[in-house]
C-alpha cells in the first residue's frame, strides 16, 4: 500500500431507495491509493447496491462520490472507466465463442489506417497487447487465440482482469474474483490480485470468503442491513469480530466492550 493516506475514491453519506426499501443509508467508503480494501457482509448488507452506486448503474438519492478529492457525477460504467474505474463482476460477461484477445478487446476495438486514409481492425496489434497484458503483466500463460469457451476457470477470470486492465485504472473492483473456483484455480486468481496491488492498482475485493479477505487486504469496511458498521485494519481485527459486526451490526468498540464483560463474568 502507498504511503499517501490521501484517498482516490470517496463515497460520503450515501444513501440508495428502491421504493420504500432503504438499500443504503448514510454510507461512507474510502479507498486510498495502492491498497486493497475489503468490503464485506451478509447477502442483503448492501455490498452490490453500494458497488453499482460507485460505478454508476444507480444513482444516489443522498450523498456524494469524489475522486482524487474532486466531487463528480457518475451516470453510467463508461464514465467510471473515465474516472478510473473498472469492475469485473461475478459472471465475467466474456462471451465464449470469441477468442481471448477478442473479448480483452471487447467493446474497444483497435483500428488502425490502410494506407494511411482507411480505418480496419487491428488484429495484431490487439493479439500484441492482449498478449502482453496476460503472460507480461500479469505472468498468467494463457492462450491467446483459444476460445474462452475451453478455458478453466481461473484462466477466465484471468481474462476478464486483463479486459480490465485494458482501459489503465487506478482502482480495478473484484466481486468475489474465486468464487466456484477450484482451490489451485482460486490461488492462482488470488496470485493475480496481489500483481495488481504491486502495479500500484488499487483494488476493491468483494469477497464471502475470510481467507481471501484476512490474506488480502489492508483495511475492510463492514455493512449490516444497508449501513456501515465500521472500517477496521485487517491485521488489528479477528475473524469472530468481524463476524459479531456483520451479524449483530455492532461497532468494533462494541464487540471487544462485549468480550470483555463476558471474560470479566466468567472469571
Amino acid at each position: 500500500m502507498s504511503d499517501n493516506d490521501q484517498p482516490i475514491v470517496e463515497m460520503r453519506g450515501i444513501g440508495k431507495r428502491f421504493g420504500r426499501i432503504q438499500a443504503l443509508n448514510d454510507v461512507d467508503l474510502d479507498i486510498r491509493d495502492g491498497e486493497i480494501m475489503g468490503l464485506v457482509g451478509d447477502n442483503g448488507a448492501g455490498k452490490s447496491t453500494l458497488v453499482k452506486t460507485l460505478v454508476g448503474i444507480h444513482q444516489p438519492d443522498e450523498g456524494e462520490i469524489r475522486i482524487n478529492g474532486e466531487q463528480v457525477t457518475i451516470d453510467s460504467p463508461k464514465e467510471a472507466q473515465a474516472h478510473g474505474i473498472a469492475t469485473v463482476y461475478q459472471d465475467l460477461a466474456l462471451v465464449d465463442q470469441q477468442t481471448v484477445d477478442a473479448n480483452i478487446f471487447l467493446g474497444r476495438t483497435k483500428t488502425r489506417k490502410l494506407g494511411g486514409l482507411i480505418p480496419v481492425i487491428d488484429w495484431k496489434g490487439m493479439r500484441e497487447e492482449a498478449a502482453t497484458t496476460l503472460q507480461d503483466r500479469l505472468n498468467f500463460d494463457v492462450p491467446i487465440d483459444s476460445k474462452v469457451e475451453f478455458l478453466s476457470g481461473g484462466e477466465r477470470q484471468a481474462v476478464a482482469i486483463g479486459r480490465a486492465l485494458i482501459t489503465d485504472p487506478d482502482l480495478i473492483i473484484l466481486d468475489e474474483p474465486t468464487s466456484a473456483l477450484s482451490a489451485d484455480a482460486a490461488e492462482r486468481v488470488i496470485d493475480l490480485v496481489k500483481t495488481l496491488r504491486d502495479e500500484g492498482i488499487s483494488v476493491l475485493l468483494i469477497s464471502h470468503s475470510f481467507e481471501e479477505i484476512f490474506s488480502l487486504t489492508d483495511r475492510m469496511t463492514i455493512l449490516h442491513n444497508g449501513e456501515r458498521v465500521g472500517t477496521v485494519d485487517s491485521a488489528d481485527v479477528t475473524e469472530d469480530e468481524v463476524v459479531e459486526m456483520m451479524v449483530a451490526g455492532n461497532e468494533i468498540d462494541e464487540v471487544r466492550a462485549a468480550t470483555n464483560d463476558t471474560a470479566t463474568s466468567a472469571d
